[in-house]
């Protein structure tokens, strides 16, 4: 499970939804518009489904150790 994400207009910065989701969940999902408040910014952003990202902490730490695994095996 992961947290959706989308990037403040503004400022750049990846802004939680306060929707947990799984990539595979998400990828399924109706084409869908949504708000979410931005604490950098304090503004409401419009945005669209395909515009948002699934943050899934600790992914990027598997695909690491598996790509170190792989290299330490040659």
């Amino acid at each position: 499970m992961g947290m959706l994400m989308v990037k403040c207009p503004q400022t750049a910065h990846a802004i939680p939804t306060g929707i947990k989701i799984d990539r595979e969940s998400f990828g399924r999902s109706a084409v869908f518009f949504s708000r979410t408040r931005c604490p950098f910014c304090r503004t409401d952003h419009s945005w669209f489904a395909k515009d948002a990202w699934v943050d899934e902490p600790g992914i990027g730490v598997r695909r690491r150790l598996t790509r170190l695994n792989l290299d330490t095996e040659h």
